[in-house]
């Protein structure tokens, strides 16, 4: 059997990593932090599917996972909208999910090395699930933290303000603890204050500003993300990606982690005809690339469209609209953003 080298230990490297080995498959998994540790992150999986889970052989880290089965929207400080979920989301928090992840895969045989920075330089046999690409120039700002305090009854909340929004979930069974992460444009912040707060702020969003301010955060889980772009991240065509790397969606689908876990089952079978023999690296590489654009495409140009409609002042006076109208077709994009 040919070994595999992942390069990225996120949800893309670890479950692939896990998948191979239970084949039997020969795995060098290349982190370049450490675990565990917070990620900017929504913390719910949105579309992943119990076959997915199994097939990777994973399903058993997430059977005392949170269902959230209900959403709430906001435009500004005005409810516009409440639904349930055509199916129910996973909730945990990305702490936990890693080590979890993290501990399964090395039971499983597989070699990590942690603080080990990598570049993305193709050759046989690597898999770079190591994120997205860097665009120093993108203005767009991610901010994720842990608050106490926080009352949402339940439901994943989105906020939708002035060219952001942001989600609130709870990770915790009694809905003590709440993820709140959202997607901004770049601003200037307070000096000593708290950066999520003045985002929230800036992007007109006054009230769940107040919300957060009489809350307690913990600061340890307070990350940021900058320097990214959504939709395809481009790269060199013969250089492996999965996840991330690969393609971003738009953070408010929270589908983000269902397309790691969902590009490392594209990516399983031909990377075991590889490892095998059976095909070459190129063609191994060239079958993972068309598994995951017919996959993705049509769901992240979608997302797209729709990430424009939300951060432009008439794309959200339409969606406010339909939503208060009652014919917002919010079933049948759960599906297709799913």
């Amino acid at each position: 059997m040919k070994k595999i080298e992942i390069v990225g230990g996120g949800l893309a490297g670890l479950s692939l990593g896990i998948a191979l080995r239970r084949f039997g498959i020969p795995v060098l998994l290349r982190e370049a932090s450490t675990y565990p540790r917070h990620r900017v992150c929504g913390e719910f999986i949105n579309g992943v599917t119990e076959n997915t889970l199994e097939v990777l052989g994973i399903s058993q880290v997430f059977s005392d996972a949170l269902r959230h089965r209900s959403t709430r929207w906001w435009m500004g400080d005005r409810q516009i909208f409440e639904a349930p979920l055509s199916r129910p989301a996973l909730g945990m928090s990305r702490w936990e999910m890693d080590e979890r992840l993290r501990c399964v895969f090395e039971e499983e045989g597989g070699v990590l090395k942690t603080n080990d920075r990598a570049k993305p330089v193709p050759r046989e046999g690597l898999v770079w699930a190591a994120g997205r690409h860097l665009e120093r120039e993108s203005q767009l700002l991610g901010l994720k933290a842990h608050f106490e305090g926080l009352n949402v009854d339940g439901y994943l909340e989105m906020h939708i303000g002035e060219g952001s929004y942001i989600g609130l979930t709870p990770i915790t069974p009694d809905g003590s603890r709440v993820n709140v992460c959202g997607l901004f444009r770049k601003g200037k912040f307070r000096q000593g204050g708290n950066p999520i707060v003045d985002a929230l702020r800036q992007s007109g969003l006054e009230a769940l500003g107040d919300r957060l301010d009489s809350a307690s955060m913990d600061p340890g889980s307070l990350t940021g993300i900058s320097g990214f772009h959504l939709g395809s991240q481009g790269g060199k065509s013969d250089l492996c990606t999965l996840g991330d790397a690969e393609r971003m969606i738009p953070p408010f689908t929270g589908n983000g982690m269902s397309m790691a876990f969902e590009s490392a089952e594209c990516a399983l079978s031909h990377l075991l005809h590889y490892s095998s023999g059976d095909l070459s690296w190129a063609e191994a590489n060239e079958r993972i690339r068309h598994s995951l654009d017919e996959r993705f495409r049509s769901r992240v140009r979608l997302a797209l469209g729709l990430h424009r409609c939300l951060t432009n002042a008439v794309g959200r006076a339409i969606l406010r609209s339909a939503a208060c109208a009652g014919v917002l077709p919010f079933s049948w994009l759960h599906q297709k953003l799913s």
